[in-house]
């Protein structure tokens, strides 16, 4: 496993006759919204840099074994804790796909302010998508706003 995983550790899961149980890892620094909000939306670069290399590994990570996240957003991303050296971690994979080399994704799953503009025009899709919600990621980290007006 990657040692710069940034993806929230699964610890337990057990079942009875009624549920499935999942015990994930604690996140107390909340999203990454409730986090920059916090600092009134302003990070220095060195800390925008320090957390998009740890979203771009992970996202790597995934994409090595052929899962595409399809829902990355400030809400999508835990952080480990509230202090300034807090780590990301990927969440919320009930979008996510598993694709093949060559294969490619035609559903038109994201959120508005981070959807790339394929997954907008219905075009095939592969990983890039992901790319393309961590850029709007990251210009949300340096200016404290989204790249695109995510209403219209």
């Amino acid at each position: 496993m990657c040692q710069h995983m940034n993806i929230v550790k699964l610890l337990d899961l057990f079942e009875n006759s009624d549920h499935y149980y999942i015990v994930l890892e604690y996140m107390a620094g909340k999203d990454l919204f409730d986090y920059i909000q916090k600092r009134n939306f302003v990070l220095n670069e060195d800390r925008v840099k320090q957390i998009g290399i740890q979203i771009i590994q992970a996202v790597r990570y995934l994409h090595e074994f052929g899962i595409v996240h399809r829902d990355l957003k400030l809400e999508n991303i835990m952080m480990s804790d509230t202090s300034n050296l807090a780590k990301p971690k990927i969440v919320d994979f009930g979008l996510a796909k598993i694709i093949g080399p060559s294969e490619t994704a035609d559903e038109p799953f994201g959120t508005l302010g981070y959807v790339a503009p394929e997954v907008l025009k219905k075009k095939p899709y592969t990983f890039s998508c992901d790319v393309w919600s961590i850029g709007c990621i990251l210009y949300a980290l340096l200016s404290g706003s989204l790249p695109f007006d995510h209403e219209s």
